[in-house]
């Protein structure tokens, strides 16, 4: 399972529902974009080091970007941007998803439903 920023942001926060969907997950994923996301978030060295922590001792894969994902993104943000307004972070994110051929657990229902070849699960806070 790929995980979206958002539950990871929630985990880091100390969420209980978080925590729980986070370790009853068989495999454990992120999107580069999202590690970078998490990092740019940190409003410390203390926080940047925390973040690689959790990143390393849950054994998250950290998924690159490639030439696929960059084309399926841009194909979403052609199809959904205007009329859901899909972002360029959420399109690289599902496409990431969709490419890896895994399910995206996010708690983002708006911007991910309409992308009908995304198996989304929808995370509740």
């Amino acid at each position: 399972m790929i995980f979206d920023t958002d539950v990871l942001i929630w985990f880091l926060k100390g969420h209980p529902a978080a925590a729980k969907v986070v370790a009853k997950a068989k495999t454990r994923a992120i999107s580069i974009l999202t590690y970078m996301e998490l990092l740019q978030g940190a409003r410390s060295r203390e926080e940047m080091r925390l973040i690689k922590r959790l990143i390393r001792d849950l054994h998250f894969a950290l998924l690159p970007l490639s030439e696929n994902i960059g084309h399926r993104a841009s194909i979403y943000i052609e199809e959904y941007a205007l009329k859901g307004g899909l972002r360029l972070a959420d399109a690289l994110i599902a496409a990431t998803a969709v490419e890896n051929q895994v399910k995206l657990c996010s708690g983002d229902q708006r911007h991910y439903r309409q992308i009908k070849d995304l198996d989304v699960q929808i995370f509740r806070a």
